[in-house]
């Protein structure tokens, strides 16, 4: 037989696959929710603190002034918020009184990896207060990267490089307020200035060690010379007319110096033994002499309501330098996830201040007696305050799944002792989620546990005044605040047009004792310094989030909370009695091209008590407008070359942006000037916030 030659010839046929995206959203065993940072750099920002401002936007969360970064929490002041920055707990400066000297937060939002965000019923690792938990992770870069970022707000430059065992970002950040405090009611020369540098190193030398460390500085300068205002307020019947002319000025400055240093040993697979140390140092001035000679008038008859002058005075000073020393512990174990830590905490605090005010109307002094010549407000204080703090914790987060559903509990305790009042406190938590195996779709969620607001301190400062003269001592006998809490939620997820969506409801109880009640002027708290009220927060938030539009986050929040308390046998709403909140937040692009992209933020706020300056919180008898706010920003993609890997080219996207602040140009209120005639009649003159604004915005990445 023959051979038989077959030649196969294969001819090549090429098939591209579609790509095959695997997604699910992290489901909420606890009470910490992780937040979208995805559009973090695109946002429209009044502050530039981005993350700040994305929080602001959650359930329970509401913000009642743009030009700053601060937040209530369910009835919590802006002391009750904790922020950590790599488990580093993080301060802010003390003497800030408006958002206008508020300059960039430690949060550099270029860095940032990861965001995640307690609202109440937090676990027992964080530490002593009563609201919130703002818990941010920094990025660790696996290359070269970098982004620059300028706007008529200021400018960011941030780069970065990073290796399987060494990686290294820096951030450096500009910020100015002149052209949004240019639109407010009082004219003059705004020269604020914020400027900071900030650093993040890691390093593993081997497999079973890693160093990192954190370096951060910061300059705020807030200058401001005023020249006059004018404001119009009232009903449509009863307007009425302030106009001031100024002399003098304000001076203001902020410096801030923040380092952490910390080192992890990998015991084995499943454990890990970290120590951390920390500093913070900051040096703070405020400084003004501002004197005003008004008119107020009755528009409507051209009555004459009151004329005279006032003079406000201020050499604020204060140093302040915290040193932290922290040991901490982890094991996975089964179905266990334990953690323990214990640390160490010296504090020391500096004060020297003296400020006053007096006011003339019509010729005769307030508060006039016929006898003598009196200030209506004068305040001397020098303090110091050296203390330590020693704190330990323990805590387990036991997971199961059974034939019922998934079951994660969270329990655990700290216990904490303070010299400076030689006070122990001890804050059991706990926390427990369940999916039931019938339907996956529900979480239900319930915690409880006891929780504190140890004093800083400002919490410390009691206020005395005789014949007219108020002095600042501080008080040794003062005790923390407390909270019993107890937060049941639920949360659904559901699809719609193939579209997933989650439906989140909170209700929460908080039984409060042993409370330091407190003023709120602007940004601005100023505690009593005793415990003399009770009191209690109650409330219900609801949340719908979800992909609006296919491809993009939006989100919905709304709550209703009641905030009381009783002080010298009266109830009487807390300063923080917000009774309603609404926040939105839609994504949206354009069809067909996913060059342009827009976010609308949107936040409607109840108004807060509030009353005469320096007559204690049982005046406050009326409330301020609900604030209404909503900024939109667009984004142009005018160059993406991030799917594209073009090496030749280093710049993978260019983003135009073009912001509206305040679109619809609501007169949102900050707080009130009170105008006193001679007879003693007051009058509350409304201090407004910016207007309706357009800032743009360039981002380039590499």
């Amino acid at each position: 037989m023959g051979e038989l030659v077959l030649n196969v010839v294969m001819k090549s046929n090429d098939r591209h696959l579609d790509d095959v995206v695997v997604q699910e959203q992290r489901r909420q065993m606890g009470q910490t929710q992780t937040l979208n940072t995805q559009e973090l750099k695109r946002l429209p920002s009044t502050t530039g603190n981005a993350v700040e401002e994305l929080v602001a936007t959650q359930a329970g969360v509401s913000t009642h002034n743009e030009l700053s970064s601060q937040y209530n929490v369910r009835g919590g002041s802006f002391d009750e918020n904790f922020v950590y920055i790599n488990g580093v707990e993080i301060y802010r400066p003390l003497l800030i009184s408006s958002g206008q000297q508020e300059g960039l937060s430690v949060i550099n939002s270029d860095m940032v990896e990861r965001v995640e965000f307690s609202a109440g019923g937090f676990e027992a690792k964080y530490g002593d207060k009563m609201s919130s938990v703002l818990d941010i992770t920094y990025h660790k870069p696996r290359g070269w990267e970098g982004s620059l970022q300028g706007s008529l707000l200021g400018a960011n430059a941030y780069a970065g490089y990073g290796t399987k065992k060494f990686s290294f970002s820096n951030g450096l950040r500009y910020k100015t307020n002149q052209y949004m405090l240019g639109a407010m009611e009082t004219k003059g020369e705004y020269r604020p200035r914020f400027l900071d540098y900030q650093a993040y190193l890691s390093w593993s030398p081997s497999r079973n060690w890693t160093f990192d460390a954190i370096g951060y500085i910061s300059k705020n300068n807030y200058n401001f010379v005023p020249k006059d205002r004018e404001t119009r307020f009232g009903t449509m019947e009863d307007v009425k007319s302030f106009r001031v002319y100024f002399d003098g000025k304000e001076e203001d400055l902020f410096r801030t110096l923040f380092g952490t240093a910390k080192l992890t040993r990998r015991i084995n697979e499943r454990s890990n033994l970290s120590m951390a140390f920390s500093a913070f140092s900051t040096k703070e001035r405020e400084t003004y002499d501002i004197q005003g000679q008004y008119w107020l008038n009755e528009t409507n008859t051209d009555e004459q309501l009151g004329v005279g002058t006032y003079m406000e005075h201020a050499r604020n000073l204060l140093t302040s330098s915290t040193q932290a020393l922290k040991l901490s512990y982890s094991l996975q174990r089964r179905n266990h996830a334990l953690l323990a830590g214990i640390g160490w905490k010296h504090e020391h605090i500096k004060e020297n201040y003296r400020e006053w005010e007096s006011r003339d109307s019509s010729g005769y002094s307030i508060p006039h007696t016929g006898n003598d010549l009196m200030l209506i407000y004068n305040l001397k204080s020098i303090n110091n305050i050296s203390s330590d703090h020693l704190e330990t914790y323990v805590q387990d987060t036991w997971r199961k799944e059974s034939s019922i559903g998934i079951i994660n509990v969270n329990y655990g305790a700290r216990l904490s002792f303070w010299n400076w009042n030689r006070e122990w406190l001890f804050s059991p938590r706990v926390s427990m989620g369940y999916v039931p195996k019938k339907n996956d779709n529900f979480t239900f969620r319930l915690a409880t546990g006891l929780y504190y607001q140890r004093p800083f301190y400002k919490e410390l400062r009691d206020t005395i005044t005789e014949n007219g003269n108020t002095r600042v001592e501080l008080n040794k006998d003062i005790k923390s605040q407390r909270s019993f809490q107890i937060l049941a939620g639920l949360e659904y997820r559901f699809h719609i047009a193939q579209r997933p969506f989650r439906f989140t409801t909170e209700m929460y109880y908080k039984a409060q004792s042993r409370i330091n009640p407190y003023n709120v002027d602007n940004v601005k708290v100023v505690y009593y310094g005793e415990n003399i009220a009770t009191g209690f927060v109650t409330g219900i938030d609801f949340k719908v989030y979800g992909e609006m539009v296919k491809g993009t986050d939006s989100w919905i929040s709304f709550g209703l909370m009641k905030a009381q308390m009783t002080l010298h046998g009266k109830k009487i709403p807390q300063p923080t009695d917000q009774r309603w909140n609404l926040n939105f937040f839609f994504s949206d692009y354009f069809p067909g091209t996913k060059r342009w992209k827009m976010n609308l933020k949107a936040s409607f706020a109840d108004g807060l008590p509030f009353g005469p300056p320096h007559t204690g919180l049982e005046k406050q008898a009326f409330r301020a407008p609900a604030y209404k706010r909503v900024d939109i920003g667009m984004n142009y993609r005018a160059l993406n070359n991030e799917d594209r890997h073009l090496k030749h080219n280093a710049v993978k996207n260019i983003w135009l942006g073009l912001d509206c602040f305040n679109i619809f140009g609501f007169n949102n209120v900050s707080g009130y000037y009170w105008v006193t005639d001679v007879v003693g009649q007051q009058y509350a003159v409304p201090n407004y916030l910016t207007g309706r604004q357009i800032n743009g915005r360039v981002l380039i990445e590499f």
